[in-house]
């Protein structure tokens, strides 16, 4: 372990995130192409290019969601140093729906990470999982161990000797050999970059925790040397793509040939973040994995001042967005600086510090400099605005986001601006070239928002600008449309604003934000402190009376079956092994959920409650045969309590779940059957859904209470 952090460390974890998204969005649209191809379409590769290439440039892609869904293991487990290759392989299986989510869903022996994720459902635990023995060396050596691995080294920072023991604890899961060697060499290289900027110091700390017998070896010791006698790196890739690349190495991406790509870049970038990533992305192969890592690597070194001394915008497009979709589909619809607090209080933990919880753990806290956290203005016609980080106007923190507007002269009566950030997924984002977005609504009906704003001193003081929360949520036809709270006059010191959101017609609701109401024409700025929601909602989710298909994709659905078109609009069906649906945040804590359930052929069938993936949750369950049991699955199954129950398949009956800290209490038609003290489990929030074990579940409709224990 280091002995002690970095001052800066937030800020390099923050500039590492945003480095690894803007690298897979830069290098994304044209995946796989050969550099002869990207010379001829695009040239060198300077900035984006996902406009001309017909493709958006926010999406969901393998490097982002592995990279930050697999390093939750850690936490998921006490955040241990000592955390293993088979708890990690646990949380693969907690996290990843079969075919939906994370991977490249390419098949047995195929793909690298499909095929480790078959052998850990199989029951062959990790690493035996990604072993060559089991799975053979040309699916042992893809580049799967890399791509995934930036995180290991963020939670170690100055500490390139754990970053490398955890990387290779991870790798296993799905890697062997030389891929091994791969991750252990870059998890170092981005560790030490905390501390250390020299490009030459880094690339030979990262050689250090590789085998001179290593293939890597030879290829690192080859591309070093090549350096110093070759300026040109044009003329080391075409020596890289003749003597290392995919011929000799087979596979579909091995991980040799872009663990040089990396190298090369490094070396012949000269520390220079635009170059640096010019050059990986201009050389093709993998581009968006190769420049992912690279973008870490490079967001590290340089901090945040290294985006800020870069040629181009590179944050400004990307606006800290990211997607994260995995069976918690609350955790989907994240940003960078989100996430990276994630990451820093892993790395504190293992330091045996507290976490940080910025601005008293606000969900929006804009507490680290250019961060916007997937915010975007809008304004009514004859009105502009702008979004901008700034210092010195925060109550709470140290920074706070800056909301600025121009209405023009004649534009009519209520004119208004607002700054708002995605909650759940458009529609424009059903159907993505990449993976599939499997996303859960972060707000819902019947929670308590609030926020933080000041207006600008000096500025209307007699006519303030009025302000107040609102959000955008689906309707009829799946149409957004606008609910708003109170208006509030701005005070130039400090305005709290508060709001239970109201029922919006079972519609799920996809942004949140403020919107302000200037008093007059002209220029006028606030300031956006913090923004936030806490607890369970008050809601009941059913199937809304109008037309709609988005509250079913409100979901995460990891059942065979889920038919929604008629019947009740909970009829979901699992034709082998056990099936969830789920919806909710783990910021759900104390709460009820109650539904009528009506099992029908079915082994089993129930309601689920703290749900936090596949593998970790509550349900109260009927068996066939006569049984009622209180579940806990927490990577592996346990019966809290059961007894025979006289119940009939077809037959409804009405279940309930309250949880209270460690207290379970489950009801069947109203009565109290059991009552649990779980202290030995750390299941104390997540969401609400149902369970089915080969069979069919109806339900019409599921509602959460929340339990106010102030």
């Amino acid at each position: 372990m280091s002995a002690a952090l970095p001052a800066d460390y937030w800020e390099h974890v923050y500039a590492g995130v945003l480095g690894k998204v803007i690298g897979v969005y830069l290098g994304r649209p044209f995946e796989g192409a050969p550099y002869e191809w990207i010379q001829q379409r695009l040239g060198d590769v300077e900035y984006y290019v996902h406009d001309r290439l017909d493709a958006p440039l926010i999406v969901t892609d393998d490097d982002i969601s592995g990279t930050f869904t697999f390093i939750r293991a850690l936490a998921d487990h006490a955040n241990r140093p000592d955390i293993s290759s088979r708890e990690i392989g646990d949380t693969w299986l907690n996290y990843l729906i079969e075919r939906r989510t994370v991977l490249w869903w390419g098949g047995l022996g195929h793909a690298t990470s499909n095929t480790a994720y078959l052998r850990l459902a199989a029951g062959i635990e990790a690493p035996a999982s990604g072993s060559a023995t089991l799975n053979g060396e040309m699916i042992a050596s893809e580049i799967d161990a890399q791509i995934f691995i930036d995180g290991w080294a963020m939670v170690a920072p100055g500490d390139p000797a754990l970053a490398a023991s955890l990387a290779e604890r991870a790798a296993r899961v799905a890697n062997d050999g030389v891929a091994i060697d791969a991750a252990r060499c870059l998890a170092a290289m981005e560790s030490v970059a905390f501390v250390e900027s020299d490009i030459g110091r880094i690339i030979e700390t990262g050689r250090s925790f590789v085998s001179d017998e290593s293939r890597l070896a030879e290829l690192v010791d080859a591309l070093v040397e090549l350096r110093r006698t070759e300026p040109d790196w044009r003329v080391a890739r075409a020596w890289l793509a003749r003597e290392h690349g995919y011929k000799r190495y087979g596979g579909n991406v091995p991980i040799v040939p872009n663990h040089g790509l990396i190298m090369l870049s490094l070396l012949y970038g000269d520390g220079d973040i635009d170059r640096t990533l010019s050059i990986v992305s201009t050389c093709g192969w993998d581009t968006d994995c190769n420049t992912g890592n690279v973008g870490c690597l490079m967001g590290i070194r340089g901090g945040l001042a290294g985006f800020d001394r870069a040629r181009h915008d590179w944050r400004g497009p990307v606006a800290d967005r990211m997607f994260l979709p995995s069976a918690d589909g609350g955790r989907a619809i994240t940003d960078a600086l989100t996430e990276s607090v994630h990451l820093v209080n892993s790395g504190r933990a293992l330091n045996g510090m507290p976490p940080i919880a910025p601005k008293h753990g606000a969900r929006f806290h804009f507490e680290l400099s250019g961060a916007v956290q997937g915010f975007a203005v809008s304004g009514a016609d004859g009105v502009t605005g702008a979004l901008e980080n700034v210092a010195h106007h925060s109550d709470l923190g140290e920074r706070a986001l800056a909301l600025s507007w121009d209405v023009a002269d004649g534009t009519g009566d209520g004119h208004s601006v607002r700054a708002g950030t995605p909650t759940f997924l458009r529609m424009d984002q059903l159907h993505m070239n990449t993976y599939e977005l499997l996303a859960s609504p972060t707000l819902h009906s019947g929670q308590r928002m609030w926020a933080r704003l000041s207006a600008e001193q000096g500025r209307d003081a007699a006519e303030p600008p009025r302000a107040r929360i609102y959000v955008m949520a689906y309707g009829e036809g799946d149409v957004l449309s606008q609910v708003s709270g109170p208006e509030v006059a701005l005070d130039q010191a400090r305005t709290d604003l508060e709001w239970l959101v109201p029922d919006v017609g079972g519609g799920p609701i996809a942004e949140a934000g403020v919107e302000i109401l200037p008093a007059r024409p002209g220029h006028g700025r606030v300031f956006l402190d913090a923004l936030g929601w806490t607890g369970a909602p008050s809601t009941t989710f059913r199937r809304p009376e109008y037309k709609a298909t988005m509250w079913r994709r409100a979901w995460v659905d990891a059942v065979d079956q889920w038919d929604a078109s008629w019947g009740p609009a909970f009829r979901v069906i699992q034709n082998r092994g056990r099936g969830l649906i789920a919806q909710g945040t783990n910021d759900w804590q104390d709460y009820r959920v109650a539904a009528t359930l009506t099992p029908q052929l079915c082994q089993a069938g129930g309601l689920a409650a703290r749900i936090r993936g596949l593998r970790h949750y509550y349900a109260l369950m009927v068996e066939r045969g006569g049984g009622l049991v209180l579940e806990r699955y927490s990577g592996t199954l346990a019966h809290l309590a059961r007894r025979d129950y006289d119940w009939h398949l077809g037959e409804p009956h009405e279940f309930a779940l309250e949880l209270i800290g460690s207290n379970v209490k489950a009801y069947v038609d109203g009565r109290l059957e059991f009552e649990v003290d779980d202290t030995a489990s750390g299941l104390r929030a997540g969401g609400v859904g149902m369970v089915v074990v080969e069979g069919r579940v109806d339900a019409d409709a599921i509602s959460v209470q929340p339990i106010d224990q102030s």
